[in-house]
């Protein structure tokens, strides 16, 4: 057990202020790790240990139990700044065609890493503007919004094996990219630590414009790079999707529920009752419905009030902290939620974060 990571790693440190949320406990262990070499020492701490261990990014997609976590949380913060990428990691790609390889730090604020490409008239990633949290977060999840997912782009993902405390390389097709899903939150959640990943991006590329409220603001235009992360910043602004200090809708994990995605059966029963509900086609005849829209014809409309909890005023997907929030109290309304759905329409909601400590 290395002496130099024990001398980085801190004990009780309150995990609400590296959150999204801004709820949640103390870490009995907390470890800012800067290189793979740091992680691999927290690992082996905590093995020596016998420590559970949480992996940490931009704190955007978890909620923390109000008791904390009882063992070693690493905070992965290396972001290999623009510069780094610009100057090192700015290459020619092996394929055909005007494309560019990149690959960006684990740590790295994604909304930046979208801002340099997008400065670069690279596409690829451009609908996924004002998403908060990191690179490193984007594949185990999939990440996605306005008709864009990132396992269009990602080449390969690096990692850190638990197991082995060995590096090792995943490219796209071993990633098992599905909806919100891939291998690291899946059939080997909790084995393999992110520490870069690399995308291919299409260099003055066009934008992708299949989602409504895009194709909606741009009649009669054919927008740039630029002008569609302009766009997209400005439509999730206006449902509270951007970090923003002084809005205090924004004070969520972004999209609490996954939009649900049932089979061609349950489809045709829930259509008959609700004729009205929409609908997204799917393989394989499944077919994803809104959960925006589950909520809101469950009785949830926004602004909606449990104590301290609440749902934002502008998006009915997003559970806020109103004010000094516990964890237990957005636990209680996504509770309230989850069970009135089931009872209504037969479905059952997951929630988007991943829950620490509970």
């Amino acid at each position: 057990m290395s002496t130099d990571i024990e001398s980085k790693i801190e004990r009780l440190v309150t995990l609400a202020p590296f959150t999204t949320l801004g709820v949640g406990g103390p870490a009995k262990y907390f470890l800012n790790a800067d290189t793979d070499v740091e992680i691999v020492a927290g690992l082996k701490f905590a093995t020596a240990q016998k420590l559970p261990i949480f992996i940490l990014g931009g704190g955007s997609n978890v909620l923390v139990s109000d008791s904390g976590f009882d063992g070693l949380v690493i905070h992965v913060r290396m972001d290999r700044s623009i510069d780094r990428i610009r100057s090192d990691k700015f290459e020619g790609s092996e394929i055909d065609g005007p494309s560019r390889r990149i690959t960006a730090g684990a740590g790295e604020n994604w909304d930046d890493f979208v801002q340099f490409c997008v400065e670069n008239d690279l596409a690829g990633v451009e609908c996924l503007s004002g998403i908060p949290g990191t690179v490193g977060g984007t594949p185990v999840q999939n990440v996605g919004a306005y008709g864009q997912e990132v396992s269009e782009t990602i080449v390969s993902v690096q990692c850190i094996d638990r197991e082995t405390f060995l590096p090792i390389r995943f490219i796209n097709k071993e990633c098992g990219f599905s909806y919100r899903k891939s291998i690291f939150n899946s059939s080997n959640a909790d084995r393999y630590i992110v520490y870069d990943v690399t995308f291919e991006l299409t260099l003055g590329g066009k934008p992708k414009l299949v989602y409504k409220d895009l194709i909606e603001h741009f009649v009669d235009t054919i927008p740039d790079l630029v002008q569609t992360r302009e766009a997209v910043l400005s439509i999730r602004r206006a449902k509270s999707m951007v970090i923003d200090a002084d809005d205090p809708n924004s004070k969520s994990a972004g999209s609490f529920f996954k939009n649900p995605i049932i089979d061609e059966a349950a489809f045709r029963k829930l259509r008959l009752a609700f004729s009205e509900m929409p609908f997204f086609p799917m393989a394989n005849g499944m077919c994803k419905i809104p959960a925006a829209w589950l909520i809101e014809n469950a009785g949830f409309e926004k602004g909606f009030k449990l104590g301290n909890a609440g749902i934002s005023t502008k998006h009915s997907l997003a559970i806020i902290n109103r004010s000094n929030a516990t964890s237990a109290e957005i636990v209680a309304l996504m509770g309230l939620i989850e069970n009135e759905i089931k009872q209504k329409f037969e479905i059952e909601l997951t929630p988007e974060p991943v829950l620490v400590g509970f």
